[in-house]
């Protein structure tokens, strides 16, 4: 490791990730020299980022001084995070490690539009912060998962079919003047990640119980249906955020079924918790939507539990190809149908048509973080990109950035 590949952002990512924790192994690690590294995590240590843990063991049979452990301190700053459906929202303070410090979920809906939304969940977060006693000098950044695709780039939501009035709409700069409005008006704004539900929910899942799975898929099955994908580590988003967007692959034998979208026949029309809750309430049990439809699973309602696995069938047979694409070692079922009708349908037609090379090393399971998953996500996605050694080493530079 050379050049800015030793940088004191890069010194931070090789503590992070646990492969050079001590001062003599990132000597080794980078080649640089004492004084370089040393100066290198002076600066990490000013920003805050880096405290002393416990001595490391000391290497070799020949004893010694036991060397200072440097370890990232997660406790420094404070992510904001939110995850938004169709009809609830959660939101919370979460600190760099992952740790839900305070967190607050009510009824919004998503169809009250952007401006409305945003307002109130910047009044949530004030008042997370008020609760938490944290002042706001030490968010570092807001997460904030939305259920329809995201240009990363951009930070934009993409042509959404269940999110009316938010496409193309500005969202990182209308939550920071929120944030201004109601939180830090004598403050600089601060940076805003927006992302997909299903992917972030993915990056959680997988960091949280599969870091050794090198293709992990999350499908998650709600008022629609996407999917999220992890590859080596990192989210898969395509070339602008369309990646996983499978609720909108059409089915030849379901001409006739109107999707949100405008279009005919697609997954999400008949196999979607806002496409049974439909078929329940035509059959004369009322369902205003997918959490009724997970409401009537938990009371074992016959006509939902057949319903769940006839949708769990349509999702393997697309699922069927997804799977001989990508070749996951999990596929993690997640959302309000994920319970045993679904997943038993899942697996149905996954087995039944894939080819066995396929399927071997196939892991099907549900979701581990459960309603939690995208919030953490959201405020994963901001603690790494945040400190990751680019971004890292330019907010070394410009503090205010």
């Amino acid at each position: 490791m050379t050049g800015n590949q030793a940088s004191a952002g890069h010194l931070l990512q090789l503590i992070r990730e646990g492969r050079a924790t001590t001062r003599g192994a990132l000597q080794r690690a980078t080649g640089l020299s004492r004084s370089t590294v040393g100066h290198r995590l002076d600066q990490l240590f000013a920003a805050g980022w880096l405290r002393e843990g416990e001595a490391a063991p000391v290497e070799g049979s020949g004893g010694g001084r036991p060397s200072t452990r440097l370890e990232f301190d997660a406790e420094h700053a404070v992510v904001l995070a939110a995850d938004l459906g169709t009809h609830l929202t959660s939101a919370a303070v979460v600190d760099l490690a992952g740790t839900v410090l305070a967190e607050r979920s009510g009824e919004m809906l998503i169809t009250d539009g952007p401006d409305h939304v945003l307002d109130t969940l910047a009044q949530w977060f004030a008042g997370l912060l008020k609760e938490t006693g944290t002042p706001h000098g030490r968010v570092c950044g807001i997460g904030l998962s939305v259920p329809g695709p995201v240009d990363w780039d951009s930070g934009l939501v993409v042509q959404p079919p269940i999110m009316p009035g938010w496409d193309g709409f500005p969202i990182r700069g209308r939550l920071q003047e929120a944030w201004v409005r109601h939180i830090a008006a004598d403050g600089p704004a601060v940076p805003v990640l927006v992302d997909n539900d299903a992917n972030l929910m993915a990056y959680a899942e997988q960091r949280a119980g599969h870091r050794d799975c090198a293709a992990f898929l999350l499908v998650k099955v709600s008022t629609g249906i996407g999917a999220g994908v992890v590859a080596d580590g990192r989210l898969y988003r395509g070339i602008d955020g369309g990646a996983g967007d499978i609720g909108h692959i059409r089915l030849h034998d379901c001409p006739d079924a109107l999707c949100m979208c405008g279009s005919y026949g697609c997954l999400a029309a008949v196999a979607s918790g806002r496409a049974l809750a439909a078929q329940l309430s035509d059959a004369g049990i009322a369902t205003s939507s997918a959490s009724g439809v997970r409401d009537h699973l938990a009371a074992g309602q016959p006509d939902a539990v057949r319903l769940a696995r006839e949708a769990g069938r349509k999702v393997g047979e697309v699922l069927v190809t997804v799977v001989t694409l990508l070749n996951p070692g999990v596929l993690m079922i997640a959302g309000d149908l994920a319970g045993t009708p679904f997943l038993t349908g899942v697996r149905e037609l996954l087995y039944q048509r894939a080819m066995p090379r396929t399927t071997a090393h196939l892991n099907v399971v549900t979701s581990r973080l459960g309603e939690r998953a995208g919030l953490l996500g959201a405020a994963a996605s901001v603690v790494e990109e945040l400190y990751s050694p680019e971004r890292a080493d330019a907010r070394l530079a410009d503090p205010g950035r």
